[in-house]
């Protein structure tokens, strides 16, 4: 294989590998649990927490930089935050419209599925860019993202296995969310190589902060709270905590 070949292979195979590491969130639900609420409790914690420090600490900081300086990069992020906002009030309507509101913990699965499927694309799209101009670059971004896409795929696995036992569903919604990470990775390198820019990458990662926090604090800790295990919420919250520190220190 030529040397130009392995240029385009490396970024494809970092982003599967960051991608697919979503999956292994889905081995909470083979983990016989005697306490069922505590598990749930400590899964939402966990993820919750991952996906607002993300949001805090990576995306929205990556992203600032290349909206520019001045009123116009206060009013897109702002704009771009909005709409990620009002996005899960949109889809948590439709949901409930579709499926009723009796099951919180369905929905708070699909919810997590659709976010995390926006947060996976451009993922991939950044780690296939990353790799392929500077290798070690990639890796420490692939490892990086491997941390904090496994509980994020328990955000996605527990909630939707516990609220209708359905290993196949819970399945087949955190795969289709991790192919949404090489998925990226392919866009980038066929579609948009020449044409993607750093403002439009940064105004869609601002747009999945919006959704993800709103998530988080808007479904997730409400959820949460009504098992009334706070010492497993916290617990989780903090393990979360420590996962995204650590992949930022990568």
């Amino acid at each position: 294989m030529g040397e130009e070949n392995l240029e385009i292979l490396w970024p494809f195979v970092l982003a599967s590998i960051a991608g697919f590491s979503t999956m292994l969130g889905c081995l909470g639900i083979f983990i016989p649990v005697k306490k069922k609420d505590e598990f749930i409790t400590f899964s939402i914690s966990l993820s919750l927490s991952v996906m607002i420090m993300v949001s805090l600490f990576d995306l929205i900081p990556n992203s600032l930089p290349s909206l520019g300086t001045g009123f116009k990069a206060i009013l897109m992020f702002c704009l771009f935050f909005f709409i990620g906002v009002m996005m899960v009030f949109i889809l948590n309507r439709f949901i409930e419209r579709e499926k009723g509101k009796s099951n919180n913990l369905y929905k708070l699965g699909i919810l997590s599925f659709i976010a995390l499927v926006l947060h996976n694309l451009p993922e991939g799209i950044l780690t296939f860019m990353s790799t392929y101009h500077d290798f070690s670059l990639g890796l420490s971004l692939c490892l990086a993202i491997t941390l904090h896409n496994i509980p994020e795929g328990i955000s996605i696995a527990v909630p939707i296995y516990y609220s209708t036992g359905s290993v196949a569903k819970a399945l087949k919604c955190t795969f289709l969310s991790a192919l949404a990470e090489p998925l990226g990775a392919l866009l980038a390198f066929i579609v948009l190589k020449n044409y993607i820019t750093e403002t439009m990458i940064g105004m869609f990662l601002i747009l999945v902060a919006g959704i993800m926090i709103t998530l988080s604090i808007e479904k997730m800790f409400p959820e949460a709270m009504g098992y009334n295990k706070k010492k497993y919420l916290i617990l989780g919250v903090g393990v979360g905590v420590v996962i995204v520190l650590a992949s930022l220190i990568i």
